[in-house]
């Protein structure tokens, strides 16, 4: 019986290696431009860049500028955005779940998709921003550029 838990284990770690592999594959994650994203960290600013799938969990942006840049299905959990100029960036997919955002620039983003669970969005200008099947800081979803 031990044995068979061992090969199980084995297993199951192999089949989700696999699918996270795939995962990271088919969302562009490893095309991730790295320059932009050591950029980003050491100047805080990334205007343009193609941060697509990024990882930046926890990352400190406060003020960060990422004018135009494509955050397509980033993962911005509890990222500090106070004051951080997106305008026109690509947010489609990403999660910005409990992100901070207070203060900060979202004039004509694309939010399609994104995931706001949580975050602080108080006196953030959106102007012209999509929102389509993105939800929202309490949780509703809003279909209104579908």
């Amino acid at each position: 019986m031990k044995q068979l838990s061992i090969y199980f284990k084995f297993w199951l770690k192999a089949a989700v290696t696999a699918v996270l592999a795939v995962t990271l594959f088919a969302s562009g994650t490893l095309a991730l431009d790295s320059e932009g994203l050591k950029r980003l960290m050491e100047t805080n600013e990334c205007v343009g860049c193609d941060l697509q799938g990024a990882d930046l969990v926890r990352a400190n942006l406060k003020g960060a500028n990422l004018e135009g840049a494509n955050l397509k299905k980033a993962i911005l959990i509890k990222v500090d955005l106070r004051g951080a100029n997106l305008t026109g960036a690509n947010l489609a997919g990403a999660n910005l779940w409990t992100a901070y955002l207070w203060k900060g620039n979202l004039d004509g983003a694309n939010l399609t998709g994104a995931n706001l669970f949580n975050a602080d969005i108080r006196s953030v200008r959106m102007k012209n921003v999509i929102l389509c099947n993105t939800t929202m800081p309490d949780g509703s979803i809003i279909y209104r550029d579908c």
